[in-house]
C-alpha cells in the first residue's frame, strides 16, 4: 500500500483553472468538451459575471493606452508622449463627467464612451495645432501645452464635482481614481468595439508612421498624406484612449510604458511596435488590476494609483535619458 502521507498535495489551483474553462467553456456553448458539471451556481456567477468581464475590459482598455501611446510617440517624434501626459486621458475624463452631470451619460451604454472620445479627441487636436510652428511639432511645446491644458481640465473636473449631485459625484470620483471595480458586460460590449475599431485604424497606418519619422518633408515626397495621416492618427489615438477613460477612468502611465518595453524585443519598426504595444499594455493593466485587488484586500487600490506608483519612475529614467542626450549633443 502506498502512504497516503507521501501522495503529493491536490493541485488546488490546477483544479480552478480548469473548473473556470469549464464554466467557459459551458457558456459560450462548448459544453461537449466537458465533462461532469462540478462547480457550483456562485463559482458560475462569479466568473461569468463578475471576473471575466473585468479581465476583458481590463485588457481592451491597456491594448487601447498601449497602442494610443505609441502612435503619438511615433507621431509626435517624442519618446515621452503619452494620452495622459498630453492631455487626452484629462480631456475624456472631463467629457464624460460631463456628460454624467447633465444626464447623457447612458445613450444604450455608449454615451460615456462617445463623450470621452469626443473630449479626449478635440483635447489632442487643441494640443497639437497649439504645437505647430513653421509647419513642424515642437515636442516642448506640445509638453508645456499638455500641462496648460491638463491643469485647465482638472479645474474643470473639480467644477463638475462641486455641482453634481450625491449619486454623480460617486460616479464622477470614481472615473477620476480609475477602477474597474464596475466592469460588466454592458461597460464592456460598449468600449471594447471602439478601441478595437481604433487599433485596427492605427495598426494599418504603421507604414506611413514609419515614414512620418523620417520627417514630414521626406514622407510627402514618398507619398505620404501626411495631415490626413496625422489627423487619423489623432482620432485612433483619442478614440483608444477615450473609449478607454470612459470605462476605467483615468489610468495614467501605460501608454507610457508599454511601447518603451515592448521596443527593447520587437525593435521601433510601427508595423510591429504598435501591435505589440496593444500586447503589452493589455498584459500591464491586467497584472496593475490583479495588484490593484489582492494587496490590500478585501480593499481594493484605485487602478490610476497603481499605474502612477509603477509609471513615475520610468518617466523620470525617460527624463533624465533625454536630458543626458540633449547635453551630449551640446545643447
Amino acid at each position: 500500500a502506498v502512504n497516503a502521507a507521501a501522495r503529493p498535495a491536490p493541485l488546488e489551483a490546477r483544479d480552478a483553472t480548469v473548473r473556470v474553462a469549464a464554466i467557459i467553456a459551458d457558456r459560450i456553448g462548448l459544453d461537449a468538451l466537458i465533462g461532469a458539471r462540478d462547480w457550483t451556481a456562485r463559482e458560475e456567477a462569479v466568473v461569468w459575471s463578475i471576473r471575466l468581464p473585468r479581465v476583458a475590459l481590463a485588457a481592451a482598455v491597456g491594448a487601447g493606452l498601449g497602442i494610443a501611446g505609441a502612435a503619438l510617440q511615433g507621431m509626435f517624434r517624442n519618446p515621452l508622449a503619452d494620452p495622459a501626459l498630453i492631455g487626452v486621458s484629462s480631456g475624456a475624463a472631463f467629457a464624460a463627467a460631463l456628460a454624467i452631470v447633465a444626464g447623457v451619460g447612458s445613450l444604450a451604454g455608449f454615451g460615456r464612451p462617445l463623450a470621452a472620445f469626443a473630449g479626449g479627441m478635440l483635447t489632442t487636436l487643441l494640443i497639437y495645432g497649439f504645437s505647430r510652428r513653421s509647419g513642424r511639432m515642437d515636442p516642448a511645446t506640445m509638453l508645456l501645452a499638455g500641462v496648460a491644458v491638463n491643469a485647465a481640465l482638472a479645474a474643470g473636473i473639480s467644477f463638475l464635482i462641486f455641482a453634481a449631485d450625491e449619486p454623480e459625484l460617486r460616479d464622477i470620483v470614481f472615473w477620476v481614481m480609475g477602477s474597474l471595480a464596475g466592469a460588466n458586460w454592458d461597460l464592456a460590449l460598449a468600449a471594447v468595439p471602439l478601441i478595437l475599431a481604433a487599433a485596427l485604424l492605427l495598426v494599418r497606418l504603421g507604414g506611413n508612421l514609419n515614414l512620418l519619422a523620417l520627417g514630414q518633408a521626406e514622407a510627402r515626397h514618398m507619398g505620404v498624406h501626411v495631415e490626413r495621416t496625422q489627423i487619423l492618427l489623432v482620432s485612433g489615438a483619442a478614440l483608444a484612449a477615450g473609449a478607454g477613460v470612459a470605462a476605467a477612468g483615468i489610468v495614467g502611465f501605460v501608454g507610457l510604458m508599454a511601447p518603451h518595453i515592448v521596443r527593447l524585443a520587437v525593435g521601433a519598426d510601427h508595423r510591429r511596435l504598435m501591435p505589440a504595444s496593444a500586447l503589452g499594455g493589455a498584459i500591464l493593466l491586467l497584472a496593475a488590476d490583479l495588484f490593484a485587488r489582492t494587496v490590500l484586500s478585501p480593499s481594493e487600490l484605485p487602478l490610476g494609483i497603481v499605474t502612477a506608483i509603477v509609471g513615475t519612475p520610468l518617466f523620470l529614467l525617460l527624463i533624465d535619458r533625454s536630458r543626458r542626450r540633449l547635453a551630449a549633443s551640446g545643447w
